[in-house]
């Protein structure tokens, strides 16, 4: 119990402190950030795991922000250790921090702007993600979320930040081994393109969605221009099976919406596409840009459900339409099962289902990630 109050008295800096938490950083390597080949025997070192994105991602960095987008309150929160509604938009874990206990590197990935962060958290990663985001600054606006743009100025601040703790060589390494993380688009297709369409009066759905990915790919080779070598951008999941666009659509049967659904697909095979030609043209950079896709992992099961013991498919536990979610549902009651559900709310699944879901992704992406 020594080891915390002492890099607590090191958030002071000095040469001391520097030399302190460059014993820090060993151990932390020794004890957690090595992850293993999937059944090949192989070990690789990640040093960190960030994350940029929106309410999938975001564990918290909402929660003192003057916005509906928040989740640090009941139901929220009910599955997770501790029963504490941390600011999570899920029942318990979100995929930030199932990426980061699977992949080696620590349980929990917490938010940069937690008011408990610790000096350990700073060399093993954060998340600057921020529910309601998108890549269209617009997106952000209408949400009063932070915009992809004030994500990337928060990760220069971390990186202020962890140069003083460590110093600038140790930051350097820290960020070249990380894994990076983005997953957005989702905001910006179902609340700025159909639910309030600004963005219809100037573009058609594929010239929009043209907008996204530029979009997505500056701020992508923003990131690796501040340091990040291997990025995993992920794409835009089924939306049109979120509850609250079923409900939306006003299918009898509740299907999913398939507009929605063409929306995410034309955005993903644009996006990959482009995430091709920038592995050619900044190949001699050392840096790996990955594309994970989302979508037909929840869609598998959304169409299988009974494989996976999923007995509700297109319901939340906490409800379905477009008010079902966020700070509309704060203090109600929730379903008494959420692991029979695939969705926690009318938008974000269960950490059951995250669960799954990112397995899948982690299987198919680690031999490019790690």
């Amino acid at each position: 119990m020594a080891a915390p109050v002492t890099a607590g008295r090191c958030l002071s800096g000095g040469h001391a402190c520097h030399q302190v938490f460059a014993v820090l950083l060993a151990a932390v390597f020794l004890q957690g950030a090595i992850v293993h080949g999937s059944g090949s025997g192989e070990f690789q070192k990640i040093s960190a795991i960030f994350m940029f994105g929106d309410s999938i991602v975001d564990p918290g960095n909402n929660n003192h922000r003057p916005t509906e987008a928040r989740a640090n309150f009941p139901p929220y929160g009910q599955d997770f250790p501790g029963g504490v509604a941390t600011g999570r938009f899920s029942n318990g874990l979100v995929p930030g921090d199932l990426l980061a206990s699977k992949l080696g590197v620590k349980e929990l990935l917490p938010p940069y702007l937690s008011d408990n962060l610790q000096p350990n958290d700073l060399l093993t990663g954060v998340a600057f993600a921020s529910g309601g985001s998108g890549y269209d600054p617009l997106t952000s606006t209408l949400s009063t979320a932070r915009s992809s743009a004030e994500q990337l100025e928060l990760f220069r601040d971390y990186k202020e930040k962890l140069a003083a703790l460590v110093g600038e060589e140790e930051m350097t390494r820290v960020i070249s081994q990380a894994v990076f993380f983005t997953i957005m688009g989702a905001n910006d297709i179902v609340n700025n393109y159909f639910a309030v369409p600004l963005r219809r009066h100037d573009y058609d759905l594929p010239s929009y969605m043209d907008f996204l990915v530029s979009s997505a790919i500056n701020f992508t080779t923003m990131l690796n221009d501040m340091g990040a070598r291997k990025i995993g951008i992920v794409g835009v999941p089924p939306l049109g099976c979120c509850p609250s666009q079923i409900t939306l659509a006003g299918s009898p049967s509740r299907e999913c919406e398939a507009s929605r659904n063409q929306a995410a697909l034309l955005f993903n095979s644009k996006i990959s596409k482009e995430i091709d030609r920038l592995n050619e043209e900044r190949k001699g950079y050392g840096s790996k840009f990955v594309y994970i896709d989302i979508y037909y992992n929840l869609l598998d099961l959304i169409q299988n459900p009974a494989f996976y013991g999923f007995k509700e498919v297109n319901k939340g536990c906490c409800g379905s339409t477009v008010l079902s979610a966020a700070i509309f549902i704060a203090y109600h009651n929730a379903c008494p099962n959420a692991n029979d559900y695939i969705f926690w709310d009318g938008f974000h699944p269960t950490e059951k289902a995250y669960n799954i879901v990112v397995d899948k992704l982690i299987q198919q992406n680690r031999k490019y990630l790690v």
